[in-house]
């Protein structure tokens, strides 16, 4: 009778969502909120969350120990392509606008990873770097169709075949990038937990036990590389309906290194770091350009060394030890 009892009280204890899901749920509710109880965070959270999901195709690729210095590369191009389509077809769609960059993203991440599986560490963090400065070079080249350093304007496109207000269109986009972050996290973990994902994480460990099963690394890898591609493409498409204008700063080399910098300010490899780390990067950078506009780059310098030397796993680590302490105090 005690077994059965004991049995039945961690069976139920089993069923309760933990704290860091309670946690998520808060967040993402508080998120739903703010164009109510702050709706002058709106458009900043609104770029950070679009931030966020690309960030989480780095991640991605850091649960398989490799980091791009290049991934707003995919970034960019999808941003490039809604804008080019909006430009030949007014009035499109947002979800077709959307819908078109990720496809250009996915299309150019099969052409670049196809090359850069084939390489690891240093090399495929500067392979990564090199196509997205060939490209950010043509943009900045062919002024008279990419617009040069001035860009593209991408006007305002329409909702289910509507043509909105900024106001409205603004709503509209962030309740689509809350939809989004939720439905692409949920994805990327149980990804992450798949068996293609649990072989993806495997290239980190050990890589040669995937030759002996006879699975080839470079497919593995390739198959991490296109959902991380694909990741980015939603952000950069999310990132260019929000602001409206779309610029060679998108496949910038310091738009990559800023992904990398939020995916360890987060937490490298953390999905929920992704995002947290995103709007903590945002909020910071913009309170400390408009306060301390001369020092800002060096308090998030400063911020992200005391992160690394004594909370390695970022901002999520710290999260997960408080919730650890307290339940084992309880």
């Amino acid at each position: 009778m005690t077994d059965i009892s004991q049995n039945s009280t961690s069976s139920r204890a089993s069923r309760r969502p933990s704290a860091r899901t309670l946690l998520t749920l808060a967040g993402v509710l508080l998120l739903v909120a703010v164009p109510l109880i702050a709706p002058t965070m709106q458009l900043l959270i609104n770029l950070a969350l679009a931030k966020g999901i690309a960030v989480l195709g780095v991640t991605v690729l850091l649960r398989a120990g490799q980091v791009s210095f290049g991934h707003a590369l995919f970034f960019g191009i999808s941003a490039y392509v809604g804008a080019f389509l909006v430009a030949s077809m007014p009035g499109a769609d947002m979800m077709l606008v959307l819908a078109c960059g990720v496809l250009g993203a996915l299309v150019a991440g099969l052409l670049v990873g196809l090359f850069v599986v084939r390489y690891r560490g240093i090399f495929f963090g500067m392979l990564n770097l090199a196509f997205s400065m060939i490209f950010w070079s043509i943009l900045e080249k062919f002024y008279h169709i990419t617009g040069g350093a001035d860009g593209i304007r991408l006007t305002r496109p329409t909702v289910l075949g509507l043509e909105m207000e900024r106001g409205g269109f603004e709503l509209v986009i962030f309740y689509l990038s809350i939809a989004l972050m939720v439905g692409l996290g949920w994805f990327t973990l149980r990804w992450f937990v798949s068996p293609v994902g649990q072989v993806f994480q495997t290239i980190k460990t050990n890589e040669t036990r995937l030759e002996y099963l006879g699975l080839s690394p470079r497919r593995v890898l390739l198959s991490g590389y296109m959902l991380s591609a694909g990741l980015c493409g939603v952000g950069g498409s999310l990132m260019a309906m929000t602001q409206g204008v779309v610029t060679p700063e998108y496949v910038w080399w310091v738009r990559s290194a800023e992904m990398v910098f939020i995916a360890v300010l987060g937490g490298a490899g953390s999905v929920r770091g992704a995002f947290i780390g995103a709007l903590v990067y945002e909020i910071v950078r913009i309170y400390a350009s408009a306060y301390a506009g001369d020092i800002w780059q060096l308090l998030l310098g400063g911020f992200l060394l005391v992160i690394i030397l004594f909370a390695p796993g970022g901002i999520m680590g710290i999260a997960d030890s408080l919730i650890h302490r307290k339940g084992t105090r309880q």
